[in-house]
């Protein structure tokens, strides 16, 4: 089986499948020469360079013919793409006819009925994490699910993992709180402070339900 890791970081997920499915291959694509040669890197030292490798691509125009991967794979890199249709559409024009597309992903709530958009409070918020993480604008899990189905896909499925995510900004804010911790984030510079000050918006928006972690998957329509 071939996988595609969309949006690959240095390769854990790929490594992890190449690793526990011998025969399968992976490959990955990240818009950051250091990910991709970092993740070259690890494969080679855990023996697995033969069955993942990594690329610097864009994923909303990936180097790949049309029906290439089993599997089409995209971990937390959805929430980076500035525009959600063109990137669903390049997951399903890689993806074999009958494969199966994964997409793990930030987005922000569904709209509940009657609304048209989300509450200026909710949308500030949004905004203000934006600006600390150089984020595009967000959907929701609901958007995803149009995009999968207006591209034919069958098998739709979805969860919200937010109860699973929402622990890690707690325990980062809290392996924060000491002095050491705090002494270097005052000399780190005003991005990397400001990272830090969108974790607590991030974890505002997960505890007022505005932030989901969501998954979606489906199957690819056979021709």
């Amino acid at each position: 089986k071939k996988v595609v890791d969309v949006g690959c970081g240095i390769g854990g997920s790929s490594r992890h499948i190449a690793r526990k499915y011998p025969g399968s291959t992976a490959q990955g694509i990240t818009l950051s020469p250091y990910q991709a040669n970092r993740g070259n890197e690890l494969a080679k030292e855990q023996g697995l360079e033969a069955s993942a490798s990594f690329q610097v691509a864009d994923a909303l125009d990936m180097p790949f013919t049309d029906n290439s991967f089993d599997l089409v794979w995209s971990l937390e890199s959805g929430e980076h793409m500035p525009d959600k249709e063109q990137f669903v559409n390049e997951l399903f024009r890689v993806a074999v006819p009958g494969g199966r597309i994964i997409i793990v992903t930030w987005c922000h709530r569904d709209l509940d009925p009657g609304e048209s958009s989300l509450t200026k409070k909710e949308l500030k918020l949004l905004k203000a994490i934006n600006r600390a993480y150089y984020l595009p604008e967000w959907c929701s899990v609901d958007d995803y699910v149009k995009l999968l189905e207006k591209n034919g896909a069958t098998d739709v499925r979805r969860e919200d993992w937010s109860y699973i995510i929402a622990p890690f900004w707690k325990a980062v804010i809290r392996s924060s709180l000491n002095l050491r911790s705090v002494w270097g984030l005052l000399k780190s510079g005003f991005s990397t402070q400001r990272g830090a000050y969108a974790m607590l918006l991030m974890l505002r928006g997960f505890d007022k339900g505005l932030i989901k972690f969501g998954l979606l998957t489906c199957a690819v329509p056979e021709v």
